[in-house]
């Protein structure tokens, strides 16, 4: 076996009316992600980071928005069954790096609370887990605030 490398990449629509779920935690804005499960768009990409590691598809491959199973449902249930994947492969996360794109609300004082929830969900110290955050600068559906994206990559290491 080998180490691997997988990268993800997700977004979703803001809408008024909706939660802003964002790295496994609610945070308090006027407008939330527009999806079939919570549309954590952080965890979306760092879902589909760790199943193109192994060349096991993406996201929708797996939970279908069409499966009524997977409405409304938290991501961190998403991302710890993407865990159980990895671990059945022969594989344990290394490490996950992150960047988020959005022009509000800053995330700032919600990094360390999203670190320790993505950690859980992985099996992995919070200090494996980077979240960054930039903004569109006013460019673009994310700069016109219509709505945020992500991007995160992995590593995989074969158990030992």
């Amino acid at each position: 076996m080998k180490i691997r490398i997988g990268h993800g990449y997700d977004v979703h629509q803001l809408a008024p009316g909706y939660a802003l779920s964002l790295g496994g935690i609610q945070i308090p804005h006027h407008v939330g992600s527009v999806g079939h499960s919570d549309a954590d768009v952080l965890l979306h990409a760092i879902c589909d980071a760790l199943l193109g590691a192994l060349s096991l598809g993406d996201i929708g491959k797996h939970f279908k928005n069409t499966d009524p199973q997977w409405k409304g449902i938290d991501s961190k249930v998403l991302l710890k069954k993407v865990c159980e994947m990895i671990h059945q492969k022969g594989y344990l996360v290394g490490n996950i790096d992150s960047t988020l794109i959005l022009e509000e609300p800053k995330i700032g004082k919600y990094v360390e609370q999203m670190k320790e929830a993505i950690a859980a969900c992985l099996d992995i110290e919070a200090s494996d887990v980077s979240i960054k955050a930039t903004t569109a600068e006013t460019m673009g559906f994310v700069g016109n605030k219509e709505g945020l994206e992500a991007h995160a990559v992995c590593l995989l290491f074969p158990k030992e």
